[in-house]
């Protein structure tokens, strides 16, 4: 077997958010990284970067060797960014642009491999390259704490700066299954966007298993696009889209038999046989079966993870990307009811129990454009709330650990709702 080549300054074994991402994209051992100093003896550069800001607080690794591809890489989707990212990566990109990035004081590094060993066989951007039938790629990529249930994540560019595609790296349990998700969820839409109000989603181009990692490439983004304001109301004709997928509207259903109900049920039991503190959500599955048990709804697809900051405009048309959490066969409005529940979560730091109230009144407001009466209101609301605790619960069964926002916090909300 053939053994890592190291040097004492590989950031692979540090255990900040550097060390993270590094030992996730250049996990192959062959592949050697040094910092601010010559590849090792019997290697060759294949790659440079300059660590953005600092090895101590990086954020961003950042191609050089290309001038148009590292100004791209700083450059592209800035729209999308908050306002003082923008400023900082507009100001790297005029450097990038004039080939003057040595002015700028960040530490440099090198990813060197063995003499006679090619970049498209080792490296996970030369990989995905290859596939794309592109020999030469540069790859940017952010820089995020350590966190089972985040993925590092690849923007490929061409050396002229044609963006190529945008990567994710599911590492564990947790991540892989995401990128699975997405990757079919990707090829499932391919038919469904071509409808009006559907939105746009990127295709799929490549789907990989690399070194024990599922890796999954898009397409990239319109580079045009614009990002959709927090307050902005919601796109009804978007979401009833997205539920149906492009298909006529479903009879509605009760939920008692639904197959939904059945899936809460089996996810509630695996959860008490994994946990102790599943017992209770196979008693709030329970409740609400008694609760709602004869309320008719109907049930479709939904995005998973429809928030504001996964949603975008171009040419007047919303575009919609991450899908990792996308499924079938929920009650329609549950992505409205996500939408409320993150703005409330996460955009305003509020706690479970208040984004659970915001679920309610964002349906309140909304939902009769859905179709959906006071009755069915107040299934998708409480089902939604339990569809949320078992997704924390998964990922926490993956690997990832628990959301400390949402665990116990979302299951004494539940259970309060579904007593009342």
């Amino acid at each position: 077997m053939t053994t890592r080549a190291t040097v004492s300054s590989d950031p692979r074994s540090r255990g900040d958010g550097l060390g993270w991402v590094t030992r996730a994209v250049f996990g192959d051992e062959r592949i050697a990284l040094t910092v601010s100093g010559p590849p090792p003896p019997g290697h060759h550069a294949a790659a440079r970067y300059a660590v953005v800001p600092s090895l101590a607080r990086a954020r961003f690794l950042l191609p050089l060797g290309a001038p148009r591809a590292t100004a791209a890489s700083l450059l592209a989707y800035n729209a999308l960014r908050p306002w003082k990212v923008r400023a900082v990566r507009a100001a790297l990109g005029v450097l990038a642009r004039v080939d003057a990035m040595d002015l700028a004081p960040f530490p440099r590094l090198t990813v060197s491999l063995p003499e006679g060993v090619a970049a498209d066989e080792v490296l996970l951007a030369g990989q995905l390259g290859a596939a794309l039938g592109v020999p030469s790629v540069y790859a940017a990529c952010g820089v995020r704490p350590p966190d089972p249930n985040h993925k590092p994540t690849l923007q490929l560019f061409a050396p002229d700066g044609r963006a190529l595609g945008y990567a994710k790296i599911g590492w564990n349990g947790a991540t892989r299954a995401l990128v699975a998700v997405e990757a079919a969820a990707l090829r499932e839409l391919a038919a469904a966007t071509r409808a009006p109000e559907h939105p746009a989603a990127p295709r799929l181009l490549v789907e990989t298993a690399v070194g024990g990692q599922m890796v999954v490439l898009v397409e990239p983004l319109p580079p045009a696009v614009r990002g959709v304001a927090a307050g902005a109301p919601p796109r009804v004709a978007a979401l009833l889209a997205v539920a149906r997928r492009g298909s006529p509207p479903q009879p509605p259903r009760r939920l008692a038999g639904s197959p939904f109900l059945v899936r809460l049920t089996v996810e509630a039991e695996r959860a008490a046989a994994s946990a102790p503190v599943g017992a209770r959500a196979v008693a709030a599955v329970a409740a609400l079966a008694r609760r709602h048990g004869d309320t008719a709804v109907e049930f479709g697809h939904w995005h998973g993870d429809w928030v504001p900051w996964n949603l975008g405009v171009h040419d007047g048309r919303l575009v919609a990307w991450d899908w990792e959490h996308s499924g079938p066969s929920v009650p329609l409005g549950f992505d409205l009811a996500h939408d409320a529940f993150q703005r409330a979560l996460v955009l305003r730091d509020e706690p479970a129990g208040a984004a659970a109230l915001a679920v309610d009144a964002h349906l309140d407001r909304y939902g009769a454009e859905l179709g959906l009466g006071p009755a069915a209101r107040g299934l998708v609301s409480d089902a939604y709330l339990l569809e949320m605790w078992l997704r924390v619960w998964r990922l926490a069964d993956a690997g990832a650990g628990w959301n400390a926002a949402l665990h116990p916090a979302l299951l004494d909300v539940i259970e309060k709702r579904t007593s009342d």
